[in-house]
């Protein structure tokens, strides 16, 4: 670990933090380079402790005593800023006072994420950033043991998404799905989500012991109806008359605890 004051915005070790704000150009740029930003001292202690190694460490001077033994045994850049130039750097004023760029790892393969796995999420088309991280802080919480994101399926690892599900993402097993969400869960008992009037009430459904996964469809569309048809089972959470639909996160967070294995 070297610490060093930095002074110049536009010095070229802060180079994988500037311009946080353009959510589209680094939610390219960061799985093309190979990696992913942890924001706060608790996450950032939360991602070495899951094995991903610190590309660059900034901070304001009153964090780096609560990181210095989480970072003393990297070969790592920490540089210590004030408020108003780590805001210059990133664009937008850092309310957890320290930012890291961290390595990502290649995903593994899916046989690997579900070895063992008694309850699998699996999202589909998710676009939302905060939507993919607290589906995985849920995830995390009741019991599932991982989660597979498809293709077009907001990145578990931008920073609002490991933000939003406290550092989640850095322990819970996933990795994405081919171009059908359903291949490789042979032997998996798979349930769609859906506000659908058909579907069964998740209070009534009964399951078969074994591995399960439940499937949650993109905001506003959902699941597609030929998908659902390819699932073992469909169902709904019963609500008032007026109100045809929760929040992806809210809904996942119900389904899990519903349905996670005795």
């Amino acid at each position: 670990m070297r610490v060093a004051e930095l002074t110049d915005p536009g010095d070229p070790r802060v180079r994988d933090l500037t311009d946080l704000t353009d959510v589209a150009a680094r939610s390219l740029r960061e799985p093309a380079e190979g990696l992913f930003v942890a924001e706060g001292a608790k996450v950032i202690r939360r991602a070495i402790a899951a094995g991903y190694r610190p590309r660059v460490v900034l901070t304001e001077p009153k964090w780096l005593p609560g990181l210095a033994d989480d970072l003393s045994g990297h070969d790592v850049e920490v540089l210590v800023a004030p408020e108003a130039l780590l805001r210059e750097v990133t664009g937008y004023r850092v309310h957890r006072g320290a930012l890291a760029a961290m390595q990502r790892r290649p995903l593994p393969a899916m046989g690997e994420v579900l070895a063992g796995a008694r309850l699998v999420v699996v999202l589909v088309d998710l676009v939302d950033h905060t939507n993919v991280g607290a589906v995985f802080r849920n995830a995390a919480a009741l019991g599932a043991d991982a989660v597979l994101a498809t293709p077009g399926c907001a990145d578990p690892l931008y920073r609002r998404a490991v933000k939003v599900s406290m550092g989640a993402v850095l322990a819970l097993p996933w990795t994405r799905t081919g171009g059908d969400p359903l291949d490789g869960l042979s032997g998996v008992t798979t349930v769609a989500l859906t506000p659908a009037p058909g579907a069964t009430p998740i209070d009534a459904l009964r399951l078969p012991d074994g591995p399960r996964a439940v499937l949650l469809g993109t905001e506003g569309e959902g699941l597609a109806s030929d998908l659902q048809a390819r699932c073992d089972a469909r169902v709904r959470i019963p609500m008032r008359g007026g109100i045809d639909s929760l929040n992806v996160a809210a809904a996942s967070a119900i389904a899990l605890h519903v349905l996670r294995p005795a």
